[in-house]
């Protein structure tokens, strides 16, 4: 969040997933009309009259008045802590400016992306999901006082990456919620003092986290995760509840070295680093949770089909 960086360089550490967000465009039969499908169906005369924030944005950004349709489909659902929302805005550029005939680098979608949620449509959101979404893979992004940002690729060697992945548990609360009000509150509170200073301590720890994995030291990402966990926790009330710390609690107490609640908070999934050898046990102490399978994914955002 801005209202951080630019006291204090922001740092994440992040990964992709292989799970996606599926944007597809094509000349609409009525050539005065936009269609938009995602939960719901919108037809509508003019761009401007869509209901969805960010496809009615973007079709204004490129002057299309009519004439196209736009479907998504996402493999995990919004309101999760997974990203959806920057995945989709930072899809449908791609798709618009592949439209458009217009090659786009890594760096452009991101940061459209950002322009586009933060400061066209007000979100009080940071800029680690956009860039997540557009680089794709392992990366650590810093964010700077001046608005850039920094991508740093991490590239171990082989089998650390392996033996992480394996090492990592997810499962689904079965909650949904809006990220804008915790973030609201969270963007509010960064002007504490005593929460500015647990962020900062958050930021060290991706260096930390990030001389685990060249080291190979894997148990210990599952411990600074835990650190980060209890640090993140402080930044507002709503970020955890009893439901949480209850799974929470019950996985460190068998078998997991650490995990956090991933996104703003107040749902989605839980993700937990537990060895090999206690993750029978920890999946039976959370059978009343979705598990989650996934794996690590390193494209980002690409084209799958492109007409001549």
């Amino acid at each position: 969040m801005a209202a951080f960086y630019e006291r204090h360089e922001g740092a994440v550490l992040s990964t992709t997933i292989d799970k996606y967000m599926y944007i597809s465009s094509h000349r609409f039969f009525e050539p005065d009309k936009i269609r938009a499908k995602y939960s719901k169906t919108e037809t509508v005369n003019h761009a401007s009259e869509l209901e969805h924030p960010i496809i009615r944005t973007l079709l204004e950004k490129f002057g299309i008045s009519g004439g196209l349709e736009i479907s998504s489909i996402a493999d995990v659902p919004a309101g999760t802590g997974m990203g959806s929302s920057s995945s989709f805005t930072v899809s449908l550029l791609h798709n618009l400016y592949t439209h458009a005939g217009q090659a786009v680098t890594k760096e452009q979608l991101a940061a459209e992306a950002c322009d586009i949620e933060i400061n066209l449509l007000g979100e009080p959101i940071g800029k680690q999901d956009q860039y997540a979404a557009a680089y794709g893979g392992f990366n650590i992004f810093r964010f700077k006082k001046d608005g850039s940002v920094e991508v740093e690729k991490i590239q171990t060697q082989a089998g650390i990456m392996d033996t992480l992945q394996d090492n990592l548990l997810m499962f689904y609360t079965g909650v949904q919620r809006s990220a804008s009000a915790i973030l609201a509150e969270q963007k509010k509170n960064i002007a504490e003092s005593e929460k500015f200073e647990k962020l900062k301590s958050m930021t060290l720890l991706v260096n930390d986290l990030k001389e685990c994995l060249y080291s190979g030291q894997t148990d210990d990402f599952g411990r600074i995760l835990h650190e980060n966990w209890m640090l993140k926790q402080q930044l507002t009330g709503s970020i955890s509840n009893g439901f949480i710390d209850e799974a929470y609690q019950a996985a460190m107490q068998n078998g997991a070295l650490g995990g956090k609640l991933l996104g703003a908070g107040g749902g989605g999934f839980l993700l937990f680093y537990c060895p090999k050898n206690s993750q029978a046990k920890l999946r039976e102490a959370l059978k009343k949770l979705r598990y989650f399978e996934f794996k690590f994914e390193t494209e980002g955002s690409k084209l799958i089909y492109a007409p001549k």
